[in-house]
């Protein structure tokens, strides 16, 4: 896999990234990267993330075991977003509250 080169970083280095299951289409979560964690991730072929609370890289799934195998890392048309595709491995979850999305919390319109 080859690093894009037409992503655009925001002022603080990072892209947001967009986690997607590659078969079923289900969103799993939405992280940052920065330009060192993207590079990892494609040499790699797992995701690397950066946390921005506490400022460092963060390998998802190596304490918990959720790891996410990289299928194909998509850059949208004006390069400051990633889709990156993945096969979700391990326990199968994504969140850190353990449920197999981050996004598992409907808002209701007023």
């Amino acid at each position: 896999m080859d690093t894009p080169t037409a992503v655009r970083f925001d002022g603080a280095g990072l892209v947001p990234a967009i986690v997607q299951q590659h078969d079923t289409g289900e969103v799993l979560m939405l992280a940052w990267m920065s330009e060192e964690t993207l590079a990892e991730t494609m040499r790699h072929g797992e995701t690397v993330f950066w946390s921005r609370a506490r400022g460092e890289p963060w390998r998802k799934g190596a304490t918990s075991g959720n790891v996410q195998r990289v299928v194909e890392v998509v850059a949208d048309c004006d390069g400051d977003t990633l889709l990156v595709r993945v096969d979700q491995r391990g326990p199968g979850v994504a969140c850190h509250t353990g449920a197999r999305s981050c996004f598992h919390r409907p808002l209701r319109p007023a």
